[in-house]
């Protein structure tokens, strides 16, 4: 999705069925854009020997709902933005992949929206990449988090579903292919996810570069898959190792960092299975603070790398500046 003006955008006949939508939708002009972008929409670090850039996707002004968080109020939401630091009119939600470099491979940590996510102002992400002097074109393997369509739509071209990587192996835990790729699976789902699930369908299964994993195998160079099932049936977090250096990519295991990580008793929608969700945030929560790893999220604030710390019961999230 491009950036929206203050004018109607529309969004096609094509690009709706993917969502599962029977005709165009409007998005009206309140919904445009209030959040600067980052001044430059990369940032490079290193964890041992491995070059690590953080890549701006976009962001996500998700309007407050009342179902967001089961056992939260809007007050509630609002007041936790607010605490953040963050605007309370809306849920903050930025999109931030990581490209790592390493052993010889170049590594896209998920795949973005590609701009096509609903609610997303985003498919920033090749740009920004091209600017940190990354080619699209040369990255050897994506690995894939899970199957929501901020994490996958970049994979697949608007309204045709080409592959963006089709020379690039797609590494996906065993899990979350199986679950996503079951035509049973669909009249299980909610409405606002049969229409993911089929274009899941349409396209993973037709695709011979994808790589199916079981546990918490390694899937390239220093890099792990790491099970945080909860978010999805099989979410993944992925952990780098170089040298005595580590970086936990936590994925969306704490997918809003102001209302998750503050409170990571609160059950968002997102969530499929609300306790077991908690149950990984919590623990990958208490892995962190007790190592003093180093964690990337895809939704924290650019440049989505900081710490965990932990006093008493309570965990706090502090960004690395860009």
């Amino acid at each position: 999705m491009p950036t929206l003006s203050r004018r109607d955008t529309v969004i096609g006949a094509g690009l709706a069925a993917a969502f599962g939508l029977t005709g165009r939708l409007i998005i009206e002009p309140a919904f445009a854009q209030k959040t600067a972008d980052p001044a430059k929409g990369f940032a490079s670090y290193k964890v041992g020997s491995a070059e690590v850039t953080a890549v701006y996707d976009g962001i996500f002004e998700k309007p407050h709902d009342p179902a967001f968080i089961a056992n939260a109020s809007v007050e509630d939401v609002k007041a936790a933005m607010t605490k953040a630091g963050l605007p309370a009119d809306f849920v903050s939600i930025t999109g931030t992949v990581v490209v790592v470099r390493n052993g010889g491979k170049t590594i896209l940590c998920d795949a973005g929206t590609g701009g096509q996510a609903m609610g997303w102002v985003g498919g920033k992400m090749t740009a920004n990449m091209t600017a940190a002097g990354i080619d699209p074109t040369k990255i050897d393997t994506v690995l894939i988090s899970h199957f929501h369509p901020d994490h996958i739509f970049g994979l697949m071209a608007k309204d045709t579903n080409a592959p963006v990587y089709p020379n690039a192996e797609i590494v996906v835990s065993d899990v979350e292919y199986k679950f996503w790729t079951d035509p049973a699976v669909i009249d299980k789902l909610p409405e606002a996810r049969k229409g993911l699930a089929r274009r899941i369908q349409a396209t993973f299964p037709t695709w011979k570069n994808v790589r199916q994993v079981t546990g918490e195998a390694e899937v390239a160079p220093g890099i792990r898959f790491v099970m945080a099932p909860g978010h999805t049936p099989g979410h993944r977090a992925f952990h780098l190792s170089s040298g005595t250096a580590q970086l936990m990519l936590s994925n969306d295991a704490m997918y809003v960092p102001a209302l998750n990580v503050a409170h990571p008793e609160w059950r968002g929608q997102y969530d499929q299975d609300g306790a077991t969700a908690e149950a990984t945030r919590r623990a990958l929560m208490d892995r962190l603070a007790a190592d003093k790893t180093m964690v990337a999220g895809f939704h924290f604030p650019f440049p989505g790398v900081g710490q965990i710390t932990k006093s008493g019961a309570d965990y706090v999230l502090s960004i690395n500046k860009a």
